[in-house]
């Protein structure tokens, strides 16, 4: 399967709503955002006004489809706690 951008974003959206966010904005405290750095893509989750980010995974950036498969699992402890 080849993963695309639009799979990815809805992979955010789905995450970002079981948080709470819906309609996030730009650096929303606890709300999550994708990062594009060295032909990759990581993670990541504001946590402070400032625009202080946590990589979620801890792993830097990485293709599109590793990072789609740990957002998956992701979810789905979200979903299942």
């Amino acid at each position: 399967m080849r993963v695309t951008q639009r799979d990815l974003d809805a992979k955010l959206n789905r995450i970002n709503t079981l948080a709470g966010f819906d309609n996030q904005k730009y650096s929303t405290i606890g709300a999550y955002c994708l990062d594009y750095a060295y032909g990759g893509v990581a993670l990541h989750r504001y946590v402070n006004k400032s625009g202080g980010i946590n990589d979620v995974f801890r792993c830097g950036h990485v293709p599109k489809k590793e990072l789609y498969n740990m957002m998956a699992a992701y979810e789905y402890g979200m979903d299942a706690a």
